[in-house]
């Protein structure tokens, strides 16, 4: 029986692409820095990310991969270890990474790294598909110590407009991309149901957990100070992370893709489900 391997399985995305794949039946091999607290379906073969490891790489026929590291450094070693014993490999790309576009010449470091990555994968000889999600719709979670603490969201672009996605619809797209045939050679561009700014978000969320939540705008310099306070974000990043969301409010108003619905069949899955099934985490039971 062929064996699917999956990096970065006890994250967002990747730990659905194992769930899925462990509930038809298929057998996994999941990658975790942790092993012990993975907490996967039953049957699942939970691994440390060693590719050079005994036995890693047996009867690997296909791989989902991401990129959680802050460097295209690894990229080369993890891409020629995977070109010789494995058929096709599925990459989720991000950071924004264009399309076409040479790594050197991407418009932030993530989407360097990012591209740098898919580029040798589609030199490696591998069947290859590329999915490019737009925003996660946990990324939205970032939000709830200041909803638990209060009726109000504050921070820069309130009116930035994205198109945020459902992890468990990716993670749809991914299994179709690594168990059928005709994704080879595709890059798909996934996006949620609804353009959404940032502000509409937080209404949304607000609908959820039952009581009304509002966007306070804050200044480019008071919300670069609000992340530079904040010990749970990375000093280094502030930077970059508001050049980015500069560039994003500039680039014109994103369009919504019908990819999901496409290959899965199924509709792509609103913000207002996917608050429904986070409440708890954005309420802490006050509501």
């Amino acid at each position: 029986m062929s064996t699917y391997l999956v990096f970065g399985a006890t994250g967002n995305v990747g730990r659905r692409v194992a769930e899925r794949l462990a509930w038809s039946g298929a057998a996994v091999r999941a990658m975790s820095r942790n092993p012990e607290a993975a907490k996967l379906p039953q049957g699942v073969e939970v691994i440390t990310p060693d590719l050079d490891a005994p036995g890693a790489l047996d009867d690997v026929d296909a791989a989902f991969l991401m990129w959680p590291f802050h460097s295209a450094e690894p990229a080369r070693p993890i891409v020629g270890a995977l070109k010789r014993r494995v058929r096709r490999v599925v990459f989720m790309t991000g950071g924004g990474a264009l399309p076409g576009v040479a790594p050197e010449e991407q418009p932030n470091p993530v989407a360097r790294w990012h591209a740098t990555v898919e580029r040798l994968i589609e030199q490696s000889g591998m069947e290859w598909t590329v999915l490019s999600p737009s925003t996660f719709m946990a990324n939205t979670l970032w939000w709830s110590a200041q909803i638990r603490a209060g009726d109000y969201v504050r921070g820069a672009f309130g009116s930035l407009a994205t198109t945020p996605i459902h992890e468990d619809d990716i993670a749809a797209v991914a299994v179709h991309a690594l168990t059928e045939p005709g994704h080879e050679g595709h890059r798909y561009t996934l996006t949620g149901p609804e353009v959404l700014t940032q502000a509409e978000q937080v209404r949304l969320i607000g609908e959820a957990v039952g009581r009304p939540l509002h966007w306070q705008e804050l200044t480019l310099e008071q919300e670069r100070a609000r992340l530079l306070a904040d010990p749970d974000f990375p000093g280094d990043f502030v930077d970059e992370l508001l050049d980015g969301y500069t560039k994003m409010a500039a680039a014109p108003r994103p369009e919504v893709t019908s990819t999901v619905p496409d290959i899965t069949g199924a509709p792509a899955t609103t913000l207002s489900a996917w608050a429904a099934e986070h409440a708890d985490d954005f309420s802490g039971g006050r509501r």
